[in-house]
């Protein structure tokens, strides 16, 4: 008989039980500027690949200085980025450049990023240090939306565009040019026409329902270009209950209380924005404007909020929210975030110049690397 020690069956789950308790941590750094779906849904694949997500977000001064200047604060994106639901740890003020020692520091495994191209202001890659270590994974980037893209969208709207008048829009035709450098097309932040898919929103989607004595919250609105005002007014709404429902209006409908420019993004866009964020338990694609007893009955709707914006009419005249004050359920929220997406809008109009110089280097730089890989 040998003398080895043969392993017992308690050994060897013990063994496994060590292994499985090792937590695998992910780095996600980026600029987070407009933070919308694609960023969410990077940081959602990230989260895929180990248990505990950390996303660094660079500072103004860092972006300012590789890029050109970003739209949100850094407040702002800190912000933002924290409200993402697959988000656990937010690292502030990260190096531009992801290096090992940041890894190290903030006891990750491994960095992930999108199959896009990153660089500094020289052209360097941002990733290629911990490319090099093989600390490095990629996840596929959401094809259809960018920061880029979203500013050259805004870009059309000029403050003479700000009307009702439909004459007075910008040509939707021109949409498909928007972002686009004149010198070729990057493969990453050039518009392309988003197509949603019922697999994109199920990924999006907690897809749990209220539990028997859960309170339930119902809110509506456009949430055009998802900020830090929608993020605060959400926070509070979500207090008045357990279970929180955002409807998310139409184009037409929003078209016709914001006016010929509006929604910046379509509604497919929208509801996910809406979907990443941390406080929403469920969203109501297409939501009717006046919220009916019926609506109430059939979500066994317990609280109705609204912020502190103006509430338009239906087309009919009536008050969207008369059922919900009726029945006492109905409640106006403070925020203290007065934050519009019209406020946003304006953002990019008073550094116009800027943000076109951004978009077109952005998207000559991209051109131009592509084109360096292809030739390898």
């Amino acid at each position: 008989m040998s003398g080895k020690r043969c392993n017992s069956d308690e050994d060897t789950m013990n063994g496994e039980s060590s292994k499985r308790k090792k937590s695998i941590r992910i780095w996600v750094d980026g600029c987070f500027d407009m933070v919308h779906f694609g960023h969410a849904n990077a940081l959602r694949q990230a989260k895929q690949m180990g248990d505990y997500l950390v996303v660094g977000v660079h500072s103004d001064e860092e972006i300012m200085k590789h890029k050109g200047p970003p739209v949100f604060s850094q407040e702002e994106r800190y912000k933002m980025v924290r409200a993402i639901k697959w988000v656990d740890e937010v690292v502030e003020n990260a190096p531009y450049v992801t290096t090992l020692e940041t890894l190290d520091t903030y006891n990750c495994d491994f960095c992930v990023h999108g199959d896009d191209i990153t660089t500094t202001s020289d052209g360097t890659d941002t990733y290629h240090l911990v490319k090099a270590a093989e600390r490095y994974k990629e996840c596929k980037r959401t094809v259809g939306i960018s920061t880029t893209d979203l500013v050259g969208r805004m870009l059309l709207v000029t403050k003479s565009h700000h009307e009702r008048d439909e004459t007075k829009g910008p040509n939707k035709n021109d949409l498909k040019e928007v972002g686009l450098s004149q010198d070729g097309r990057s493969p990453y932040t050039g518009t392309k026409q988003f197509v949603p898919t019922t697999k994109r929103i199920a990924q999006f989607s907690e897809g749990h329902e209220p539990k028997p004595n859960d309170k339930i919250v119902y809110v509506a609105g456009a949430f055009d270009l998802f900020h830090v005002g929608h993020l605060d007014f959400l926070e509070k709404a979500s207090q008045y209950g357990d279970y929180l429902i955002v409807g998310i209006h139409s184009d037409p409908v929003v078209n016709r209380y914001k006016g010929s420019n509006y929604p910046i993004m379509n509604l497919h866009e929208r509801v996910l924005s809406v979907l990443t964020n941390k406080y929403v338990s469920e969203v109501i694609i297409g939501a009717p404007y006046t919220v009916t007893m019926q609506m109430i009955n059939d979500f066994k709707i317990d609280a109705v909020c609204h912020g502190m914006t103006p509430i338009l009419p239906d087309v009919d005249g009536s008050d969207p929210y008369e059922i919900p004050k009726e029945i006492g359920i109905f409640h106006r929220i403070d925020s203290s975030n007065d934050l519009t997406s019209d406020m946003i809008v304006q953002r990019i109009i008073r550094n116009k110049f800027l943000f076109e110089e951004r978009n077109k280097k952005k998207e000559a730089k991209e051109v131009y690397i592509e084109n360096m890989i292809r030739k390898q």
